[in-house]
């Protein structure tokens, strides 16, 4: 498999975790972002929407949208699970998920962020606003799995939702957030940083990084 991603993507984080989880190898194929690669003809030929992260399978078939190839990741490679067996909880952890990669990251990512720059707004509010979408998603995350047991956040294993939530936490802390507030995430985070899978798939480890 190929993994066109970049290093500080938080969408490629994501399936870089759920990779490693699997214990699936996969060649990286680093876009710099802020030099507008993911933007040239012949990755807008695999990728129409010029985004990262894009997944190439065995057999050349082009998977796109981090959450869509996690999910067939789960479903080629079952073991070990990234969704909870009953339909309630599977549910859930999905709705955790797509607070954070449909709600959340999509408002601060460095394209949206990029057109409030061409707006004309200052620097200092295009930060203030990347700032503000990653408290409002992180504080309604943080209420969502309030009750739920841990260490992860949907209990004693990793899932999609942790996936999600330690790319975004990297996002916040980036952006000035000041992340004490959301004791149960740091919690979850904290598990899940203390695995070899979430731990590989830093963005300070991959081999673009700068």
């Amino acid at each position: 498999m190929k993994l066109h991603g970049y290093f500080r993507s938080s969408a490629s984080y994501r399936v870089r975790i759920a990779l490693n989880l699997k214990g699936l190898q996969a060649e990286h194929l680093p876009h710099h972002l802020r030099k507008g690669e993911q933007c040239v003809p012949a990755y807008l030929a695999i990728n129409p929407q010029g985004l990262v992260p894009t997944l190439e399978s065995d057999a050349g078939d082009i998977l796109t949208q981090s959450l869509a190839i996690i999910e067939w990741l789960e479903e080629t490679h079952p073991t070990p699970p990234l969704l909870p067996r009953d339909p309630l909880r599977r549910a859930r952890v999905r709705a955790f998920a797509m607070a954070i990669a449909c709600d959340t990251h999509p408002v601060q990512n460095l394209k949206v962020l990029a057109r409030l720059r061409e707006l004309g707004l200052p620097e200092d509010e295009v930060q203030g606003w990347a700032a503000w979408a990653n408290r409002e998603g992180l504080g309604a995350c943080e209420s969502l799995i309030a009750a739920e047991p841990g260490p992860f956040c949907f209990g004693g294993e990793p899932t999609m939702a942790d996936l999600c939530l330690v790319p975004q936490l990297a996002n916040a802390r980036r952006f000035g957030v000041d992340v004490a507030a959301f004791p149960r995430l740091l919690h979850a985070e904290a598990a899940a940083k203390a695995l070899p899978a979430f731990a590989d798939a830093a963005p300070e480890r991959q081999i673009d990084a700068e």
